[in-house]
Order: C-alpha cells, then structure tokens, then sequence
C-alpha cells in the first residue's frame, strides 16, 4: 500500500478506470458475440443489426481508448466479412 498521498489516489484512479473499461470490453465482447450468434442462426436481417451495435461499440472503444483504431477496423472488417457470406448464402 503506498505512503505518499498522490500514490495514494493513483491506486485510487487507475482503479476506478480499471473497472470502467473492464465493464466496457464487456459489453463490446457481448456486442460481437451477438453478431455471432445472429450469423449462426442464419437470420440475415438480425444478423445486420447485430453488426451495425457492433460497429457503433468498436468506434466507441476507440474514441475512449480501450482498443487500437486498426484492431476495431479489422474486427468489424471480419464482421461484415461474415455477414457478407451469409447474405450470399441467403
């Protein structure tokens, strides 16, 4: 546990930001998953408004700095990708 005062609220910061983006990783993870469960079923309609709140989730986490701007590129990039196959198949 540290002694000095700004050491103090340091552990007292990166704590809280800690639990705000764990809790926001969460929900960007649900949001995929969704996506991916929505592709699975085949339902194609669903399927697009589960990658459009995907979408919105990744910029997000972007703009607040919880992942890199080219690792959500490439996730929602695989997400359309698979989302293409599935409106081919239909």
């Amino acid at each position: 546990m540290p002694n000095i005062k700004s050491a103090i609220k340091r552990v007292k910061v990166s704590e809280k930001r800690r639990l705000r983006n764990a809790s926001q990783k969460s929900a960007l993870r649900t949001a995929v998953k969704a996506f991916e469960t929505a592709a699975a079923g085949n339902s194609v309609e669903s399927a697009k408004e589960a990658l459009i709140a995907a979408s919105k989730k990744l910029d997000k986490a972007v703009t607040k700095g919880l992942i890199h701007k080219n690792a959500a590129s490439r996730k929602k990039s695989r997400l359309a990708k698979r989302l293409n196959e599935l409106s081919a198949k239909a």
